[in-house]
């Protein structure tokens, strides 16, 4: 009896997910979404909510970004392109490692912003009268063999939601139809693509003075993160400060560059990381004095300091934060002493995080307490701004989402307001040739924090990495 009453609760098991699969295929039928074609997934060319359950809910383009958002973000750009204009989003190229071997491929963000396709090959159309235009690849037998599927027009259609798709071979006959309606064009200047810049009536464009850039549009609308890209960011944030906690633990018994760079991208990518945000900076000695030193070649001599700027990509949004320390757990003086400067300038920065400050006021301060504890220290021995960049070139931040350093043609003088990412990182970078007592020399210091702007402040998104020096200390000597 045990046994039957197991047989019908499987069978019935069965019957209620078949007759729930058969519900999903007549509900995603109905709003024209393809999923099931007898009994399977269609391939759209990136994940769907059928073929990655585990990655997308329901009404989902992308992980976390719903269709309703994406519609959203269109009609936010075409309020603010002025009236009578046409926008024009190429995906980003595939780059070639050899004649028959890519890169790895990664979306411009501007069409990945608006359209929620990931893949190459494509030329989104955006304007008040066709609304959201796209033109898509076309595939041969071959290269679904050697490279998978891409969407075509129907994914275009009936996925991405666009209002009208079109195959790029029908390109040349019917952009120059929009491209004569419109008086004013605008395109992604960073991704301009020859399928469109070598037509007649783009050109004519050109050279008449009616093509402007895009990027002033796109980036303002990125600029401000909705909560569903907030998520994401937290969790990206939070990818990367576990990877790096394990990887400053590893550096006790393996402090080699390449080793730390390769540690913190497995730790990213076991959690849920597409790719890193950018080659990982593991500077060890006088190494972490050059900002964006990337060989991460040599082992971290015993005393010295290492430097890791990491960051990781989690569904189209970016983390980026750095920590130094000393793989031995020890701290000299006059690392102790430079070490401090920079910890209580990165915090009393992140204070003045708020809605109504905008990063050039953030900097302004940070120079201030820099210069004076550098005059303190004995290090600055000029009353320069030259002499200053000289110790630190950088800014104290930048804006933060889908690209590293993202709204790049939005301002730092520009107030920030709520839902605003950005970084607080001061540093200070002495080569071993520089002017300053020899204690000092080839030292490299820089603590970066995420900080979300809120209404009432800010939420630091990557507080839970340790940059205390008490705290650094216990963590290195758990041995």
């Amino acid at each position: 009896m045990a046994m039957q009453g197991l047989r019908r609760k499987l069978l019935s098991n069965f019957y209620i997910r078949k007759a729930s699969l058969r519900d999903s295929y007549h509900f995603y039928g109905a709003v024209g979404r393809p999923t099931y074609a007898t009994e399977r997934v269609v391939d759209v060319g990136q994940p769907t909510p059928l073929s990655h359950p585990e990655l997308l809910g329901e009404g989902e383009i992308t992980p976390g970004i719903t269709t309703v958002e994406y519609i959203s973000r269109r009609k936010k750009l075409l309020d603010l392109l002025p009236e009578k204009s046409l926008a024009i989003i190429a995906s980003a190229p595939v780059k070639m490692m050899t004649d028959v071997v890519p890169y790895p491929f990664r979306q411009d963000a501007d069409y990945l912003y608006i359209t929620g396709c990931s893949q190459p090959g494509g030329v989104a159309v955006l304007s008040k009268e066709h609304g959201l235009c796209m033109f898509m690849p076309e595939q041969d037998p071959k290269d679904v063999t050697w490279q998978g599927r891409v969407a075509g027009v129907d994914g275009a259609l009936d996925y991405f939601k666009a209002d009208k798709a079109f195959p790029m071979t029908q390109f040349h006959k019917i952009l120059p139809e929009m491209i004569g309606k419109e008086p004013t064009l605008f395109h992604n200047m960073n991704t301009a693509a020859p399928s469109y810049m070598k037509l007649e009536d783009f050109r004519r464009a050109m050279q008449s003075g009616r093509v402007k850039d895009l990027s002033h549009y796109t980036h303002d609308v990125r600029w401000i993160k909705s909560s569903s890209e907030i998520k994401l960011m937290r969790q990206s944030a939070s990818i990367a400060c576990q990877a790096l906690l394990q990887t400053m633990m590893l550096s006790r018994t393996s402090p080699h560059e390449s080793k730390l760079s390769a540690k913190v991208e497995y730790e990213c990518k076991m959690r849920g990381a597409q790719r890193m945000a950018f080659n990982p900076v593991v500077g060890g000695g006088a190494n972490g004095s050059v900002i964006h030193y990337s060989r991460n070649d040599q082992n971290v001599q015993a005393g010295e300091f290492v430097l890791m700027d990491v960051g990781c990509e989690f569904h189209g949004y970016l983390s980026d934060l750095t920590r130094t320390w000393s793989p031995s757990g020890t701290f000299s003086a006059a690392q102790e002493e430079l070490y401090s400067l920079i910890l209580e300038t990165n915090k009393e920065c992140v204070k003045l995080c708020k809605p109504g400050v905008s990063i050039q006021q953030i900097h302004n301060h940070s120079v201030q307490m820099l210069r004076s504890g550098f005059k303190e220290i004995g290090i600055l021995k000029r009353d320069s701004i030259q002499a200053y960049h000289q110790l630190n070139p950088t800014s104290i931040g930048h804006y933060l989402g889908m690209d590293i350093h993202d709204s790049t043609t939005v301002g730092n003088d520009r107030p920030l307001k709520p839902g605003v990412v950005i970084t607080i990182e001061p540093g200070v970078y002495i080569p071993l040739t520089s002017d300053v007592p020899d204690r000092y020399r080839g030292i490299g210091i820089r603590i970066e924090d995420e900080v979300l702007i809120t209404e009432t402040g800010h939420e630091l998104l990557t507080g839970s990495m340790p940059k205390e020096v008490s705290h650094i200390k216990s963590l290195l000597n758990l041995g």
